[in-house]
């Protein structure tokens, strides 16, 4: 799989600028047209174009930077990511140029004299790290607009009904040709006597006005795949605002965000925590309890364990939003030591240290030390 900076020729810190910068620029030197279709140039236009579509994203570069391709397909079933063919790739230069949509009309999208969808619809989902850990069904109340109850969603009054636009002969739109380096484009634009409807209403409906909705309230339930993190998202498809007078219903886009937890660190599907441990059990070794998704779990510390000393508990930590496998439990020990001491534990110290053989004077390597030399830091 490319990394789509790499294929735009940008470091991951990049700006917004310099990310459309870089698009145009490989866009205008790959584009088929001007290579005269070799399908070399093609696959490379496609690949920037869709490396550029998931940059310019927030939320997709976000869930790009954290988990790769794999995050693009999104936190829940309808994630939806797919590879770019040509015709979206053109689409995307054209509207990126500002020359309309080439395939407007065409299969696969909105019929150009359609009614238009409504608006989707952003709802933040709050959630523990305990649902995150086994996946949950929630449900959110939300205000959504639904056809009106006395039109029908029509618009019109009763008895009436709408008429054709004359300036656009029912289209719902208006086009124009512009000229440019590849040749005549046709430039597609919503009516604006319609706004893109196609039809005229001369008797609104005196309940929405005209505009074929109003507004109800809904109960909307979410089933929250396991393994999701803040940032991510799914899209409830069909299930948002009612379109202008008939048009389609828009999507919940939900938005999760995963409170913290005190007692571990996230690293995707894998957590970190932390133990204290006594010296008596850092040197003769012990079951400890440490903290669990699920509940308390144990821990054996061997004999001689290290402060910092860094142990794994496989497939403790969090599934892997929509695939197979688990994280794990990283626990770090810390040797902990007393502040203040009795008489009698003064005199235990004591004449601990006066038989204790002293410590080393070269320290082994820690697990940071290690962990650099395995990346070869």
């Amino acid at each position: 799989m490319a990394d789509f900076y790499d294929t735009l020729g940008l470091p991951r810190t990049a700006t917004d600028d310099d990310i459309k910068q870089a698009y145009r620029r490989l866009a205008m030197q790959y584009h088929p047209d001007k290579n005269g279709g070799a399908k070399d140039a093609e696959e490379k236009f496609k690949a920037v174009t869709e490396a550029y579509d998931t940059l310019r994203d927030p939320q997709k570069r976000a869930a790009y930077d954290r988990y790769g391709e794999a995050g693009l397909r999104g936190a829940g079933p309808a994630g939806g990511f797919h590879h770019v063919d040509l015709s979206e790739a053109l689409n995307i230069f054209m509207r990126d140029f500002g020359l309309g949509d080439l395939f407007a009309g065409a299969a696969g999208g909105r019929p150009s004299n359609g009614p238009r969808a409504g608006a989707d619809v952003k709802v933040d989902l709050h959630l523990t790290l305990a649902e995150v850990a086994s996946g949950v069904n929630k449900s959110v109340k939300i205000k959504l607009l639904d056809p009106c109850g006395r039109c029908g969603g029509s618009g019109a009054d009763a008895g009436t009904r709408p008429k054709r636009c004359t300036t656009c002969a029912g289209t719902g739109e208006v086009r124009r040709a512009q000229r440019s380096f590849f040749g005549q484009f046709v430039s597609v634009a919503p009516c604006p006597t319609c706004s893109g409807e196609g039809v005229m209403i001369a008797s609104p409906c005196k309940s929405c006005r005209g505009e074929g909705r109003e507004r109800g309230e809904h109960t909307i339930p979410i089933d929250v795949p396991a393994g999701v993190a803040t940032g991510q998202y799914m899209h409830l498809r069909g299930v948002g605002n009612a379109g202008v007078r008939g048009g389609p219903r828009g999507d919940i886009i939900v938005m999760f965000d995963v409170a913290e937890d005190e007692r571990f660190e996230r690293d995707g599907e894998d957590l970190y925590t932390e133990v204290l441990i006594s010296f008596p059990q850092a040197v003769r070794g012990a079951d400890v309890t440490v903290p669990g998704l699920a509940g308390e779990l144990s821990l054996r510390v061997p004999s001689g364990t290290q402060s910092g000393q860094m142990f794994q508990l496989r497939g403790r930590g969090l599934p892997r939003v929509n695939a197979s496998g688990t994280g794990d439990l990283h626990v770090r020990v810390r040797v902990w030591t007393p502040t203040e001491l009795n008489g009698d534990e003064k005199k235990a110290i004591d004449q601990l240290a006066s038989v204790l053989t002293p410590p080393p004077a070269k320290r082994d390597k820690g697990f940071w030390e290690r962990m650099k030399e395995a990346l070869g830091a």
